[in-house]
């Protein structure tokens, strides 16, 4: 069951990206490349956690992923408001 919830999750984040990335392709606004990477990042740590089987995600180096993921985010933002 943990399998297959991680796995609608990881096709969430997916999805997310893809959406971001369409936005970007018709605005080429930075900040929907950095969400499309970040969404990317989360997917590509929640599959890893299934197919690794890793318990206790937040004791391994996959955690970085996930840290990654918020500072695009965080950098995304600032870059947005930088430009103002």
């Amino acid at each position: 069951m943990f399998g297959f919830l991680s796995g609608l999750i990881t096709a969430g984040f997916l999805v997310s990206g893809l959406f971001f990335i369409r936005f970007w392709v018709r605005s080429r606004e930075p900040l929907f490349l950095m969400f499309a990477a970040a969404f990317v990042l989360l997917a590509a740590n929640q599959a890893l956690l299934i197919v690794a089987g890793i318990e206790v995600e937040d004791q391994t180096w996959l955690y970085l992923l996930r840290l990654l993921a918020f500072v695009l985010i965080l950098w995304g933002i600032w870059q947005k408001n930088r430009s103002r």
